[in-house]
């Protein structure tokens, strides 16, 4: 991903760009760990050779396209994972 600024550099916060690198990283990782090439993940998924290859440099990906690589690597189950946590809006939300 291109070399933006990113106040997360610096303070320990959590930022889009942050989480998009991250996912970025662990994408190529899982996919390298597949011994899969780019040209075969797209293969595999669905999703053009193109779109991967934005995808791991950008960032830029539609979900479906997201969904169909996850899919292909195994880690689809990982989505599930969404919006999971209750919303703490108060001292009586958490569960101690």
């Amino acid at each position: 991903m291109d070399n933006r600024f990113d106040i997360s550099n610096f303070v320990n916060v959590t930022t889009e760009q942050a989480i998009i690198c991250s996912l970025i990283d662990r994408v190529k990782l899982r996919r390298k760990e597949s011994k899969l090439s780019q040209k075969d993940l797209a293969t595999k998924s669905g999703v053009s050779y193109g779109s991967i290859r934005r995808f791991e440099k950008s960032g830029e990906i539609s979900l479906s396209s997201l969904l169909k690589i996850a899919n292909a690597l195994n880690a689809l189950e990982d989505f599930n994972q969404l919006f999971k946590h209750k919303i703490i809006t108060n001292l009586k939300d958490l569960d101690i």
